[in-house]
């Protein structure tokens, strides 16, 4: 059974452009188009689709309204397409509060030059989330269980000396969740690896350094880490963790440009294991993909200790599933207990 997407944006070109992405994927159909966000909601309740793709800025009504009341209306999974903006990437962080579960940057020069590659990532995007509720990803996991957060805290942050999170599809809501339960004396460094636009983490850095008790901003070549303060890796370069003296420091370059990831969680990861013997407790958020895995490995290897989401509470099932059928998962969690078990071990 096909996918059925509506596709929502004001832009004929951009509508005619992504219609032709999706109908050339087999198990994609497009059911129909809206102009503007109350077309949108309109057409959500009368066609039903799977997935809708939403523009941010139209004219009658903004994409983020159009969430919010499809959201309440009839609770569809949304994957917004937004400018790759300041502006635009504050409206998208607004659309994923409201519960659209991931987004694209709108780049029209991309998808005339490189078609294939940007239609084989559009497709991927709807098709990972088409099976997720859409009102299931926005209140997360309703498992008030705290018997494994319980467990798992007796172990104490004190045997760790930095948290490393990594996460893709979802992960922007589920990194907020997280942080935001973190209380202002947090004992570690945190390493935030979450795949994202390099002009969309300087603002999901800012978003979330309002919203947390903790520090939090976009990492820096050469930054020293400190307990207390979430370093968001910047988006199109990697992040790699290096002792300096007495000191650890982070080194933010190009890298490898073979990588598909940019930041990659595995090349962190690694560069964890030698700056951190024993000592790192990595966490593996929802995502598409199994970037992590590895990396995971090698932490591992070394004697540290790794958590990963479960899948009930994952948007996308992807790289936590890699990690825990690699039999790599020391615990697997729901969001809330993982957000629940750090807070505690303070």
């Amino acid at each position: 059974m096909n996918i059925r997407v509506l596709i929502v944006d004001d832009s004929i070109f951009y509508q005619h452009r992504l219609q032709e992405v999706l109908d050339s994927d087999p198990a994609i159909e497009v059911i129909g188009i809206a102009h503007n966000g109350r077309q949108a909601i309109e057409k959500a309740q009368s066609l039903k689709p799977d997935v809708i793709t939403m523009d941010v800025e139209m004219p009658v009504m903004d994409g983020i309204s159009a969430v919010r009341a499809i959201m309440n209306d009839c609770p569809t999974p949304v994957l917004m397409i937004s400018s790759s903006t300041k502006r635009g990437a504050n409206a998208t962080f607004e659309a994923m509060d409201a519960g659209a579960l991931d987004f694209l940057t709108k780049d029209f020069h991309e998808i005339v030059e490189n078609r294939e590659q940007m239609g084989k990532e559009i497709c991927n995007k709807v098709i990972s989330i088409a099976k997720k509720s859409a009102r299931k990803k926005n209140n997360y996991s309703t498992d008030s269980s705290t018997t494994t957060a319980t467990r798992a805290v007796k172990k104490k942050l004190h045997n760790y000396d930095i948290l490393a999170v990594g996460a893709s599809t979802g992960g922007p809501v589920a990194v907020q969740q997280v942080l935001k339960k973190l209380p202002q004396n947090f004992p570690l460094p945190i390493i935030v690896i979450q795949h994202m636009p390099k002009t969309f983490t300087p603002m999901f850095s800012e978003r979330l350094n309002q919203m947390c008790a903790i520090t939090v901003k976009q990492a820096e070549n050469g930054d020293v880490l400190f307990p207390g303060c979430a370093y968001i890796a910047p988006g199109g370069l990697q992040t790699i963790v290096k002792k300096k003296g007495q000191e650890v420091v982070l080194d933010i370059s190009e890298g490898d440009l073979s990588l598909n990831y940019k930041p990659s969680v595995d090349v962190t990861y690694r560069s964890l294991a030698g700056a951190y013997p024993s000592k790192v407790l990595a966490v593996i958020l929802t995502g598409m993909g199994s970037d992590g895995c590895e990396g995971a490995r090698e932490l591992k290897q070394g004697g540290s200790e790794v958590w990963a989401q479960d899948e009930s509470s994952s948007v996308v099932y992807g790289m936590p599933m890699a990690v825990a059928k690699a039999g790599l998962a020391d615990e697997i969690m729901s969001l809330d207990q993982i957000a629940a078990t750090l807070a505690m071990g303070v």
